[in-house]
């Protein structure tokens, strides 16, 4: 397992890095099948997510929404805009916190490296008042969580679709 490392860049970029010990093919599949998405993107201990639509496609819609159970949750809706299949995603998104967020264009990039896959986030928000605002939502720490719980999956370590 790796380490996810989080930096900025400019005034408005975000760049999320991690390695897996896991084909490109595999953590390509857990970012676009919602039933995979579902198991492991839920943040710190203590959420879920009742709520995951992706239709992975050019022009296909997603919508996550996430709760504690204690009366908190929040949603992010989307577009995805390009796709290359075990290699790249490019999608836009905003949260809902109630109000929405401006548009966060994402490019999602998985290399193969050595027998693992170095994945490669980078986010590209309006300007850096809106940067501040996301990374203040704890979003580093609940991004974290959820990679160690992709990690420990085992289908991500045996067959691909």
């Amino acid at each position: 397992m790796s380490k996810m490392t989080l930096k900025t860049e400019g005034d408005k970029h975000v760049i999320v890095t991690r390695r897996f010990d896991a084909p490109p093919e595999a953590l390509y599949r857990a970012h676009t099948d919602p039933e995979v998405i579902q198991r492991w993107l839920l943040g710190p201990e203590g959420w879920t997510m009742p709520v995951c639509i992706h239709d992975a496609k050019p022009g296909g819609k997603f919508r996550y929404e996430w709760t504690n159970g204690k009366g908190q949750g929040f949603y992010i809706t989307g577009e995805i805009l390009e796709l290359t299949p075990y290699s790249r995603i490019v999608h836009v998104e905003r949260m809902h916190l109630p109000d929405p967020t401006p548009d966060n264009h994402v490019e999602t990039r998985f290399d193969p490296d050595g027998e693992g896959t170095l994945m490669t986030m980078r986010m590209t928000l309006p300007d850096e008042k809106t940067r501040a605002t996301m990374l203040a939502t704890g979003m580093e720490h609940g991004m974290e969580a959820s990679y160690v719980r992709l990690e420990s999956m085992s289908s991500l370590h045996h067959a691909t679709k």
